[in-house]
């Protein structure tokens, strides 16, 4: 009998709360949202001198997200990190950019995975790791997740959970083929449950702001949200990334893709780095396409696309993926134009 079918279990989870300290690093929960509404907080307090620090905290997180695209790691006392998260959306929904607020989502998902990936592993009580679980994968997503029986250091969902969720994936090792799995559940460490709810946590997020309505800004927000907007706008407005109309369609798809700021797979990108490398394009030009990912950072880009071209590790220059390859990964969008070539690097040869 799986154990989230227990009334029993259900009734004590309801029984026991979250800790102030798992607050502060899980501000999307919706405890964090009753606090708001139990201290009766009003829009207008944002205007406060007390609050001027949470409001410059606010804005160094989004600049240091979007600007260098790593998440920002300081963590304070519960109170202060709900209400920066909450300034964070104001001011993301505020500045207007889709593609900023795109990689904020991302981000701000990945913070919270960090985190919750440190207590899955390091928490020896064995009820507060079944709450976390509780309260973000089942309450927020209804996804169940249990702690395996005889290794504690293991998690088993269901395989319709995991194939659900498993399918974004398109390394060999997420397949199910290449799991454990045991009457009818697979059987994961923690850094792979986590990162199975990923992409859920960030459309929470991009949707709560989305969601967001409200008639003006304080002038205490306004002002940071002005100058974030001066700097984001000319680096983050939608356009297309290329103008030839020369390129395979995987690789136009793989351009449009970036243009939008979406998430390319990692497959993805190393066919549209070792396209453009093997094209004659730069290691500087390619790592620029990239720019606009939600998850781009600019040093681990630039050393991977240096790792493709041959100048680091190795030193061996990476291939075009075939096209039976891309088309096994999902990434071949073949036209007539193809004309039966085997390589994308062969586009427009014949003519």
């Amino acid at each position: 009998m799986y154990f989230y079918s227990s009334l029993g279990y259900l009734l004590w989870i309801l029984s026991i709360k979250l800790g102030t300290g798992d607050l502060a690093k899980y501000p999307f929960l919706n405890e964090a949202s009753n606090y708001i509404r139990d201290t009766h907080f009003d829009f207008e307090e944002l205007n406060r001198p007390e609050i001027e620090h949470i409001i410059y905290r606010a804005a160094k997180k989004i600049d240091v997200e979007i600007t260098k695209g790593i998440i920002y790691e300081e963590l304070e006392k519960y109170e202060v990190e709900i209400l920066t998260f909450l300034i964070t959306l104001i001011m993301v929904k505020s500045i207007g950019l889709e593609l900023v607020l795109k990689k904020h989502s991302l981000l701000e998902a990945i913070r919270a995975e960090k985190f919750l990936i440190e207590d899955l592993k390091r928490e020896k009580n064995q009820q507060k790791r079944r709450l976390l679980l509780f309260k973000i994968f089942e309450d927020l997503f209804k996804f169940k997740v249990d702690i395996d029986s005889e290794n504690h250091q293991l998690f088993k969902v269901k395989v319709t959970d995991y194939l659900e969720r498993a399918v974004q994936f398109h390394e060999q090792e997420w397949k199910l083929i290449n799991r454990l799995v045991h009457k009818g559940y697979v059987y994961l460490d923690a850094d792979e449950t986590v990162r199975l709810i990923r992409s859920e946590l960030s459309t929470l997020i991009y949707n709560r702001v989305k969601s967001m309505t409200f008639s003006s800004l304080p002038k205490a927000i306004k002002s940071r949200v002005d100058e974030l907007s001066i700097k984001f706008k000319p680096m983050y407005e939608v356009r297309r990334i290329y103008t030839t109309t020369d390129y395979p369609p995987c690789i136009k798809h793989a351009l449009d893709v970036m243009a939008i700021g979406e998430n390319l797979s990692h497959s993805g990108r190393v066919m549209l780095a070792t396209y453009m490398l093997a094209i004659g394009k730069s290691v500087e030009e390619v790592s620029a396409l990239f720019h606009k990912a939600p998850d781009y950072n600019e040093e681990t880009t630039r050393y991977q696309v240096e790792h493709l071209a041959g100048s680091r590790g190795s030193r061996i220059k990476y291939s075009v993926p075939s096209c039976k390859k891309l088309l096994n990964e999902n990434l071949c969008f073949a036209t007539e134009k193809c004309n039966g070539i085997i390589n994308p690097i062969q586009f427009g040869r014949n003519k």
